[in-house]
């Protein structure tokens, strides 16, 4: 029998938690149906540090079953979404993160959902690892745990003993993948269309929103971004947008790429196709329309261009979001 711990923290989203022990249960119920065993495959507790109800996000109250330190052995300790960001300074945060390096060096299976990933990073654990978190936090992760190599458009990422879901709802993900590791493929396959999730998304691009950053004080490369966003359908010359803020090209293109972490072209690009998104999601406009009202005159250098940002085509695009606002 594998034992799954799920951390419970203050602040923490309550449905990581009970989307697992849920899931957990309908993997044991399908276990028993296949005729595999009539003992249950997995067993599952909620732990608090010391062992007190802690309040989720919507003031939700989460009743543990034990405190950290009677968790004499567990196979996987799961690290839900929590706001606001875990920081190694948090009050109570200091022990958990003991006790979490503590389970790594027992070689105990760690894995976050979301921004559980940020907890990870401040007990240095996943320090020259591949990891990833939610899209909408990928400037603060970069910036606050520079040694680790965030993959942001994987939804489930495995390094080691470690594993990283993207998401919030990306828990089921991580649930099926526990369920083949500890379980078996078959398991996992009758799981998955038990809990109607595809156990094939593989990807968050689809569904990254871009958020540019305008918060670094430098009024002309905000006069710029503003410019862009607002004339990105035009032919831009880049050189003539320097000009236009009053800044010489060589010492703009530094200076903008300085201020939001993009070339003015790379987020020309950034901003065209999040328009194009739109366009996908709520017109009926074709490609070959949207692709001209957006800038570019040839289709084929739209579609490529589209698909490295979001890793889907345009038409795919579509399909999946038509009638959805994207932002």
């Amino acid at each position: 029998m594998a034992h799954i711990t799920l951390l419970a923290l203050e602040g923490c989203f309550s449905s990581a938690i009970a989307n697992l022990v849920d899931g957990f249960w309908i993997a044991n119920a399908w276990h028993r149906a296949l005729g595999c065993d009539a003992q249950p495959l997995f067993e599952t507790s909620v732990a608090t540090w010391d062992g007190r109800p802690v309040r989720a996000v919507g003031n939700l109250l989460v009743q543990p079953d034990a405190a950290l330190d009677a968790v004499a052995h567990t196979d996987a300790v799961v690290v839900p979404a929590s706001m606001p960001l875990p920081e190694r300074a948090a009050p109570g945060i200091a022990p958990i993160i003991d006790w979490l390096t503590a389970q790594h060096q027992r070689h105990t299976l760690l894995a976050s959902a979301c921004t559980g990933s940020f907890l990870l990073a401040e007990a240095g654990l996943l320090d020259g690892k591949t990891a990833t978190t939610n899209w909408q936090f990928a400037r603060q992760f970069r910036r606050r745990y520079p040694k680790v190599r965030l993959a942001m458009d994987r939804i489930l990422t495995e390094d080691g003993d470690i594993l990283c879901a993207g998401a919030t709802s990306a828990v089921m993900n991580l649930g099926l993948h526990l369920i083949r590791r500890f379980g078996s493929e078959d398991l996992a396959a009758v799981c998955a269309k038990a809990f109607l999730v595809d156990p094939h998304r593989d990807s968050q691009a689809p569904y990254a929103i871009f958020q540019p950053r305008k918060g670094h004080g430098d009024e002309k490369i905000l006069q710029a971004q503003q410019w862009l966003e607002a004339n990105y359908g035009d032919n831009v010359v880049i050189d003539e947008l320097a000009a236009r803020v009053g800044i010489s090209p060589r010492h703009f293109k530094r200076r903008f790429r300085k201020a939001t972490g993009e070339t003015p072209l790379g987020y020309l690009q950034s901003v065209r196709i999040e328009a194009a998104k739109e366009k996908l999601a709520n017109s009926r406009e074709n490609v070959n329309e949207i692709t001209y009202r957006i800038g570019y005159e040839d289709s084929s250098t739209f579609r490529r261009l589209f698909k490295k940002h979001t890793g889907i085509s345009p038409r795919e695009y579509r399909d999946k979001f038509c009638g959805l606002k994207v932002a």
